[in-house]
C-alpha cells in the first residue's frame, strides 16, 4: 500500500511573495490523503519553479513539472477519489508521487540552479531558461 498526504493553507501561502504566488497557480487546499495513487498528465503544458522538500531540508533547485494532473486513488476512508488539480497543487501531487517511486527533486533538477535557500533570490546562471509557466511549441 502507497499513500501521499497534502495539503496548502492560506497561511502556509501567506509567507510566500504575492507575485511568486501568482506565477505558480498556488491556491489553497485542503488536506487530501490518496491511497495507492495513480498520476497521470492532462496536458503538455509545463513549468519551471524552484522546489524543495524536507528530504534535502535547505536546499532548493529549478524542477520542470507538468501544470495539470490526475490523480485516482482511495481516500482515507477507503472511497475511490479523483483530484484534477492544476498550477502548485499538479507540482506537489508529482513531487509526493515521485516520493513512492523512490525519486527525489535533486533527481529531476536543473543542476545548475541547486542552491541553498539563503541564496534563493541570487540570479540563475546564464543559459538557465527563465521561470514560469513555458511555452508549448507546435
Amino acid at each position: 500500500m502507497e499513500i501521499i498526504v497534502l495539503e496548502d493553507t492560506k497561511e502556509f501561502i501567506s509567507y510566500a511573495p504575492k507575485e511568486e504566488i501568482k506565477a505558480q497557480d498556488r491556491r489553497p487546499f485542503d488536506l487530501l490523503v490518496i491511497v495507492n495513487p495513480v498520476l497521470k498528465k492532462k496536458s503538455n503544458r509545463t513549468a519551471l519553479f524552484f522546489e524543495g522538500c524536507l528530504s534535502v531540508d535547505g536546499y532548493r533547485a529549478v524542477v520542470e513539472r507538468y501544470l495539470d494532473v490526475e490523480v485516482k486513488g482511495l481516500d482515507q476512508y477507503g472511497q475511490p477519489i479523483k483530484v484534477d488539480a492544476s498550477g502548485w497543487q499538479a507540482r506537489i501531487l508529482q513531487h509526493e508521487c515521485d516520493h513512492l517511486e523512490g525519486t527525489l527533486y535533486v533527481d529531476k533538477m536543473m543542476p545548475r540552479t541547486f542552491r541553498t535557500v539563503e541564496n534563493l533570490d541570487l540570479p540563475l546562471a546564464v543559459g538557465c531558461p527563465k521561470l514560469g509557466a513555458r511555452k508549448i511549441s507546435s
